[in-house]
């Protein structure tokens, strides 16, 4: 099916929360589905830049665009079970966009609050917990959709189960590449369990391709363009926002497909296929066992 990323279906009476809603590509996803007429929730750390957020997509669509915020620290598993009970409040959710993560977790090996090398807990084991968490909202929404964000750097790094954690050997490129593996490896196993387990939630996977801040429209206090030449193999954020917007509100979507640029980096989104190793369901297996034994979150679908 054809999809122009600038008509979106409309989304009147429909609720999508936006992890990491409040900056980078994350904005651009929550701007779009505003535009669209969703009621947009944008989870993040910092109330100011939540606030910021929601007043430049307000200058963008109008003041009447349906817009909440939620507190969120995906490094820290009380914020996240705190977070998902807010959701669970709403009483719908058409679409959770796990958006949110850290691309450089430090030149050094940090940790995050439960003690998670920090790429793995922000990125994956804090969307894992609040998945599972949310997933009675979801139940709760007919058709509703998990949409988690993957990277071209699965690409260039190995996929290590055995060194998930980065103990045996860190650098902050290998640490976001491990976690990337792992969002991508968790959503499709997701999407195997949901389809046997015959219940109407669906997971739809993206990634944005590659983005650059100076290449996005000016938003004040979110995004300032640059007037640098930039390499034809990067876009802005708001175009790498268009495969997670396709993947929560395409109506011909189906679980388990993945959505990308056309080109690799940059284009419209379209079904792309992501590594062998992140659909390798026996690797996945033991990446689910080893996000409950971690998080301490019991996740049956």
């Amino acid at each position: 099916m054809s999809w122009n990323p600038g008509s979106p279906p409309d989304l009147s009476g429909r609720t999508y929360a936006v992890t990491g809603g409040n900056s980078g590509i994350g904005y651009f996803i929550s701007e779009q589905l505003a535009a669209a007429g969703a009621h947009v929730v944008i989870l993040g750390r910092d109330p100011g830049r939540l606030r910021t957020a929601v007043d430049s997509i307000r200058g963008q669509s109008g003041a009447a665009a349906r817009l909440s915020t939620l507190p969120l620290d995906l490094a820290d598993l009380d914020s996240v079970a705190s977070a998902a009970e807010a959701l669970a409040g709403l009483g719908r959710l058409d679409a959770l966009i796990e958006n949110a993560g850290t691309t450089s977790p430090g030149r050094t090996r940090q940790t995050t609050e439960q003690g998670f090398e920090l790429a793995l807990g922000t990125n994956h084991l804090g969307h894992f917990a609040l998945t599972a968490l949310a997933m009675p909202v979801l139940k709760a929404t007919p058709g509703s959709r998990v949409v988690p964000i993957g990277s071209l750097i699965s690409l260039l790094v190995k996929f290590d189960l055995d060194d998930l954690s980065s103990e045996r050997g860190y650098s902050q490129f290998r640490a976001y590449g491990l976690s990337k593996h792992a969002v991508a490896s968790f959503g499709f196993e997701l999407d195997r369990r949901l389809r046997a387990s015959d219940v109407d939630v669906h997971c739809v996977l993206a990634h944005p391709g590659l983005c650059l801040d100076g290449a996005s429209p000016r938003r004040e206090g979110i995004s300032e363009p640059s007037p640098a030449r930039f390499s034809p193999i990067t876009q802005g954020e708001h175009h790498g926002a268009w495969p997670a917007v396709r993947a929560a509100t395409d109506p011909s979507a189906r679980g388990g497909e993945y959505y990308g640029p056309r080109f690799a980096g940059v284009g419209r989104p379209v079904r792309q296929r992501a590594v062998a190793a992140d659909r390798d369901p026996e690797k996945a297996a033991r990446l689910w066992q080893l996000s409950e034994r971690l998080t301490g979150v019991e996740f049956t679908v």
